[in-house]
């Protein structure tokens, strides 16, 4: 077949237009293509999201489980024994464990007491543990809660 431009078009490329609602002579005659009867049938019909054909739907069939607190906070948690190089002189601040890359950032920074502080750091950040928080201070260092 050639097309428009002059160009070879490959075989079955190009299909006749499904011309419904014309009679038996267009080969899609009488129920045009749509089987017979029900919602599928009718013009206007839409099917509802998730709807399974009457079987129980998959939102259904799965069992629910828990709360999940909307107000909950996600932080990026960051343990005492990665704060063993960092320089005493420097406060310990989000920025610069972004930096350092001992965070991802674009979430607050919580500090967990897992490990030993030899040394007195001063730590600003969002939250402490109890454990962390006593630490630091023992080690002679300062906590400082961002708001």
């Amino acid at each position: 077949m050639i097309g428009v431009t002059g160009l070879n078009v490959n075989q079955g490329a190009h299909q006749r237009k499904k011309r419904v609602g014309c009679g038996p002579g267009s080969g899609h005659g009488k129920t045009s293509t749509r089987g017979h009867k029900g919602g599928k049938a009718r013009s206007g019909y839409q099917e509802k999201i998730g709807f399974e054909g009457g079987q129980n739907p998959l939102y259904r069939r799965i069992p629910k489980r828990g709360f999940k607190s909307l107000a909950r906070a996600e932080y990026e948690v960051i343990n005492l024994d990665d704060l063993k190089g960092l320089d005493p002189a420097v406060p310990v601040t989000p920025e610069l464990l972004l930096q350092k890359g001992l965070i991802d950032g674009g979430r607050p920074v919580k500090v967990l007491g897992d490990g030993k502080l030899d040394r007195p750091l001063f730590i600003r950040a969002h939250a402490f543990s109890k454990s962390a928080a006593d630490k630091v201070v023992r080690a002679g260092g300062k906590i400082d809660k961002i708001a």
